[in-house]
């Protein structure tokens, strides 16, 4: 029943669209929408809706016009039949309302439900509403990859489609970017999901804060906010979406994030699991080292060796001078063994490091270089 509803509701938006498009050809004065065209349109682009307001009577709401500015909405989902509907009618209502051109782009990532057909009656209401199709499960990264290659517009928001992230905080994430930031991610400050992920989540985004030298709350919200610049050279695959922000900022681009408003869960169950987190960790190491070290290997690997040889040479050396000073045998201690174990363990480090520079020279290619300004 609940699903015959949402499909009325999708009929009537696209009835709606079909008098306007007749009506936008007609002179303004002669433009007379009914009710229902009201809810859902704006009649020759004059209803103001939502954050619209007279110039200056409202500086609180003014602050939210865009205009001249295009907004892309990336949307990666799985199995999110029930709430599509819902959050298209929620994103059009925030999106006109900010006098912008908008697109929305739905990247189905295999979904096994009837999401795509849904959205494809979204689209047939309204073409700015567009999706790319996976044929199989590829994951979140890939889906928000490839939504970054065609997007379109000045500001790239992304969000989850299980209507957790709020739409209202579109506007707000934008006028922070428009302070100097080159991307904003969302906090979810106070927090709607299971207890498990709560915690698991406080102990990532401290050990990975840590580690970037990024100070932020909420690494893995879904809501965000970038400039185009930031999504066309910034790669994200395997599951590195939870470390955009990292990534970034170890780019130069300039960060920050603002508490956002999270909802429970409306509609199916959660795709998080433990898995996710040992797997993240691993990502988070090698978003560490393909960002400082790809192309000086021997800076890590040659450390590493450092640290360990030095550690075996002091041990032997201590039972090298105990051996002639008080007459104590080195051979059969523990002792001696580990300090043999430290010093072979060093060389080995130390040896892939200069193959690991070896391979880099042999095979480099220019370095990605990301020109802020150019003059003349």
């Amino acid at each position: 029943m609940e699903d015959n509803n949402l499909k009325n509701d999708v009929t009537e938006k696209g009835n709606g669209a079909k008098v306007r498009n007749q009506e936008e050809k007609k002179p303004a004065q002669e433009q007379q929408p009914n009710q229902k065209q009201r809810r859902f349109y704006r009649p020759g682009g004059q209803q103001r809706r939502h954050f619209h307001s007279q110039p200056g009577k409202n500086p609180q709401k003014d602050k939210f016009n865009f205009a001249g500015k295009s907004v892309s909405v990336v949307i990666p989902l799985f199995n999110e039949e029930e709430s599509l509907v819902e959050l298209s009618v929620s994103l059009k209502k925030i999106l006109d309302g900010m006098r912008s051109t908008w697109e929305v782009i739905f990247v189905d990532d295999g979904s096994t439900d009837r999401s795509y057909q849904k959205i494809q009656e979204i689209h047939r209401v309204n073409s700015r509403f567009k999706c790319i199709k996976f044929k199989r499960n590829y994951g979140k990264s890939a889906a928000l990859q490839e939504g970054f290659k065609i997007a379109t517009g000045d500001y790239v928001i992304t969000m989850d489609a299980d209507l957790q992230d709020d739409p209202d905080e579109i506007p707000n994430l934008i006028t922070k970017l428009n302070e100097g930031y080159d991307l904003v991610s969302g906090w979810k400050k106070v927090r709607k999901d299971p207890f498990i992920k709560k915690h698991t989540s406080k102990l990532f985004n401290l050990v990975t804060s840590m580690m970037v030298g990024l100070r932020l709350h909420d690494y893995n919200c879904g809501l965000k906010a970038y400039v185009k610049d930031v999504v066309k050279n910034i790669k994200v695959y395997g599951e590195m979406h939870r470390y955009i922000p990292a990534l970034a900022h170890l780019a130069g681009y300039k960060v920050t994030e603002i508490p956002v408003t999270h909802h429970e869960r409306k509609y199916g169950k959660t795709k998080y699991g433990v898995s996710r987190f040992i797997n993240g960790i691993f990502d988070l190491i090698t978003v560490k080292f393909t960002s400082q070290y790809m192309k000086r290997p021997l800076h890590l690997f040659g450390f590493l060796g450092l640290l360990s040889f030095f550690a075996g040479f002091g041990i032997l050396l201590y039972l090298t001078i105990n051996k002639f000073v008080e007459n104590i045998p080195i051979s059969g201690r523990p002792l001696f063994f580990v300090g043999i174990l430290f010093a072979i363990v060093g060389v080995q480090f130390f040896s892939i490091g200069l193959i690991g520079e070896m391979i880099t020279k042999s095979s480099a290619d220019l370095d990605i270089v990301i020109i802020d300004k150019t003059l003349g």
